[in-house]
């Protein structure tokens, strides 16, 4: 059968931002890739009553809860009392995990502090997850027909207990072997609401049947909207056939929007688009100020392909060392010439080139916003005029990325 497991993470840090719950987005990892459904996280603070409140909720809804955290020695560790609370038993403690815990400490060269016998009481009726890594046993607790498990708040105390303990049992309780995946395409130049607009047809398609992929769109800031696919399926084979099939349905109405996919980069496709064809790039930079370079270089192997940027951000530098035309430097005509500049200054078979206006005025006669780039490739610039809103930083990573999605288009259609 289906089953469904959802976490309960506790802890008043992680309400007030002290701490970053990376715990949950762990544990969701890995119940996807074990086929179990999680449609619910929850945070809570170190509050009995709300803490059994959450866990009330979240047994309601679903087959099993993961609760992370609280299961320390102190005060505020009262995961197990809530716990308890709401499978309405109370709390026994276990002298033998007792010892346990005090041979940990003893290994160490410690003593065990009296507060740490805590650690060793469970509800009625629960059973312990033995510790490798820490002080902390977790718990398997019944409730009804359905389980809560505790773990505790440490990463890797937590992420041994879930492969060893928890994932296993929740496979064991589910009756069938599963795997949820996702593929997320990677896209630039369309407002998630015109991307939302040309997939709709596949979206209504695929809505109510049973088993079919999902869409979703994440919205990724100055790194593009991304398309995400999910598939549930028997095993990693069949979810790879799946999301490759909806892959391919995807890319044939999104086109050339699409720039690649789960990790890829915009910098790291152009790096593999530039090797493939043998190619070398030069760039020359003005109001992005280094920036390009600087993402390029981020990519693994980029000495195979990138020769080196110029960056010119005075206009006597453009006239002196590209031999940009006198006149306006923010116009089509000048990131031409950077382009083809870059190009033979650098030694490099293409050229790129950017010049346009951050801000906080006017240059040339051009409002804050307008960016040139043009891409050279065999003496034959393409330019494109774009205008960006936003402030200075908006800017320069829009432009970024942006020159780098018309050299990865003008490689594409080179062949």
């Amino acid at each position: 059968m289906a089953l469904s497991c959802e976490v309960v993470a506790v802890g008043t840090e992680l309400l007030l931002g002290q701490i970053v719950d990376t715990n949950s987005a762990w544990i969701g990892d890995r119940l996807a890739a074990a086929g179990i459904d999680s449609h619910f996280q929850t945070k809570v603070g170190d509050n009995q009553a709300r803490i059994e409140e959450a866990l009330r909720v979240a047994l309601a809804r679903s087959d099993a809860v993961i609760c992370c955290g609280g299961l320390g020695p102190t005060q505020d560790d009262i995961t197990r009392e809530a716990i308890a609370a709401v499978m309405g038993v109370a709390l026994e403690r276990d002298e033998a995990m007792v010892d346990a815990v005090a041979d940990v400490f003893a290994q160490r060269g410690r003593e065990m502090a009296a507060n740490n016998a805590k650690q060793a009481d469970r509800p009625v009726g629960a059973t312990f997850i033995p510790q490798t890594r820490g002080t902390a046993p977790g718990l398997i607790c019944p409730v009804g027909a359905k389980v809560v498990y505790a773990v505790p708040g440490v990463p890797h105390e937590m992420e041994d207990m879930l492969e060893r303990a928890v994932v296993p049992d929740l496979v064991r309780r589910s009756g069938e072997t599963a795997v949820i995946r996702s593929r997320v395409l990677r896209t630039w130049g369309l407002a998630e609401s015109t991307l939302a607009e040309i997939v709709a047809p596949r979206f209504d398609r695929l809505e109510g049947v049973a088993g079919a992929p999902t869409i979703a769109f994440l919205a990724s800031g100055m790194a593009g909207i991304k398309v995400r696919i999910t598939v549930k399926a028997a095993d990693a084979s069949a979810a790879d056939a799946a999301l490759d099939a909806e892959e391919k349905e995807l890319r044939a109405l999104l086109g050339d929007v699409v720039f690649g996919t789960d990790d890829d980069s915009m910098e790291s496709v152009v790096g593999s688009l530039l090797v493939d064809a043998g190619l070398t790039l030069g760039v020359a930079e003005s109001l992005t100020g280094g920036l390009i370079g600087s993402r390029l270089t981020e990519v693994a192997g980029a000495s195979r392909w990138f020769r080196g940027a110029v960056v010119s951000y005075a206009s006597d530098v453009k006239h002196a060392v590209l031999d940009v035309p006198d006149g306006p430097v923010v116009s089509a005509a000048a990131a031409a010439a950077m382009a083809s500049g870059a190009a033979r200054v650098l030694g490099a078979s293409v050229g790129l080139g950017v010049t346009g206006v951050a801000g906080p005025t006017e240059q040339d006669g051009m409002p804050v916003g307008t960016v040139f780039c043009a891409v050279d490739v065999d003496g034959t610039p393409v330019v494109s005029e774009l205008h960006f809103p936003g402030d200075r930083e908006r800017v320069r990573w829009y432009s970024t990325i942006t020159v780098l999605d018309l050299l990865r288009k003008t490689l594409l259609a080179r062949g």
